[in-house]
């Protein structure tokens, strides 16, 4: 029996990700508002059945997707913030770049800018407290939210290029550019106390 569940779970998981994949795409082309069920569908190539399985509708179906993300780039950052600059944007970018069509989807002009914030949010708080660690001092004083605030901004501007560029450079690229800038940004954050 087991081993049946482990199927049905695979297969679940499967079809929701050919169902958030199919509204991420939809949504790099159109507004939520103007999105069908339909549309879903056949880009998922499930039935209708089979998505209201799953979700009310295409609203509920992008508040759902969205918390999945924000719960999977969480975890990810609370696993990442003690690796070294290079190895934490190294997988960092892996993520991405398995999760293309969720990234379109964020960094799409049709987007809402909900899920951008958070994602913002989400980095920033890791690199607030990397960096309150490291002086020993609160999160929230005023100088590191600035520095922080502007560290997460430059990251996910890069991150934002790339994903609206298509993907067109390579991820070693990325990573790199994003390592040595980030880096240049902690430096200058750690001369000044």
């Amino acid at each position: 029996m087991s081993e049946n569940t482990n199927t049905y779970d695979r297969r679940t998981a499967k079809t929701r990700k050919a169902i958030i994949d199919a509204l991420a795409d939809l949504l790099y082309e159109k507004e939520l508002h103007k999105v069908t069920v339909k549309e879903i569908t056949e880009k998922a190539d499930i039935n209708r059945g089979t998505f209201y399985k799953h979700y009310l509708d295409v609203y509920d179906l992008y508040d759902k997707a969205e918390q999945d993300i924000l719960v999977d780039l969480g975890m990810l950052v609370l696993q990442l913030e003690s690796l070294p600059s290079d190895q934490f944007f190294t997988h960092l970018v892996d993520y991405i770049d398995d999760n293309r069509a969720i990234f379109r989807m964020m960094f799409s002009p049709n987007s809402t800018s909900k899920l951008r914030d958070r994602f913002n949010r989400c980095l920033e708080g890791s690199f607030r407290q990397i960096e309150a660690e490291k002086k020993d001092k609160s999160a929230s004083d005023i100088t590191l939210r600035y520095q922080t605030n502007y560290r997460t901004r430059g990251c996910v501007a890069v991150i934002a290029l790339w994903v609206r560029g298509g993907f067109a450079e390579k991820k070693d690229f990325i990573v790199k550019m994003l390592s040595e800038l980030d880096s240049n940004t902690e430096k200058f954050i750690s001369k000044t106390k």
